[in-house]
């Protein structure tokens, strides 16, 4: 390896604070993004879709689970995907072992699932066996087509008014790696972290930071 300079503690942070001005950019570019994400036009959801779940039978709106916005993970474990049967892509597998405890974003009124076109004995085996706790729905007809998943994976975020569905986001390919934190998922949505500092438009949900955080048990 050609390594860096060793350098003394004072020259090491002068190389930090040098660093951190241009972090704190990428960080007010990415919040600049994400006001701009709240403010995209809104695509309503005609068609209905059925996925199979642990209970049965499920539309698009029962995957809400009751909250306002929906994040939809399209996962592949499936026939023909490497690692079938025992294994879902290592991929979306390891997109699943870092994704944070689900009650922080059911806290902000927001239901994280996955889907696949795996049956649901074999969805709760794999989640048995992996740990994992997230929703997990098969897929039973052309949504991965039409939300564009069918041939590779993606997340795609909805909100819900009433009953009507919407179609507020997506992001696949390397978009997706960054995926899995509370604050990643919450800043794909419509509706943002939903804190007071957010550049939001007006009317839309926003408390104190901190005030909603919890003990997930």
């Amino acid at each position: 390896m050609d390594t860096p300079p060793i350098v003394s503690p004072e020259e090491w942070e002068a190389a930090r604070q040098q660093l951190l001005v241009k972090e704190k950019e990428l960080t007010r570019a990415r919040d600049a993004l994400a006001a701009e994400r709240r403010r995209m036009p809104w695509l309503a959801v005609e068609k209905e879709y059925v996925f199979d779940g642990p209970e049965g039978k499920a539309s698009l709106l029962d995957l809400f689970d009751g909250r306002r916005q929906l994040i939809v993970y399209r996962a592949f474990f499936e026939p023909g995907v490497s690692g079938w049967p025992e294994h879902a892509c290592i991929g979306c597998s390891m997109m699943a072992d870092q994704v944070a405890h689900l009650a922080h974003l059911n806290a902000r009124d927001t239901t994280l699932v996955f889907a696949s076109r795996a049956p649901q004995a074999d969805i709760g085996r794999l989640k048995a066996r992996m740990g994992w706790q997230m929703p997990w729905y098969t897929l039973t007809d052309d949504f991965d087509a039409d939300f564009g998943v069918d041939e590779w994976h993606g997340t795609n975020a909805f909100i819900r008014d009433g009953d009507r569905v919407f179609r507020t986001y997506f992001i696949n390919n390397r978009g997706d790696e960054a995926m899995g934190s509370t604050w990643s998922y919450l800043d794909l949505t419509a509706l943002g972290r939903q804190e007071e500092w957010e550049d939001s438009p007006e009317g839309y949900p926003q408390t104190p930071p901190y005030e909603w955080w919890i003990w997930h048990a």
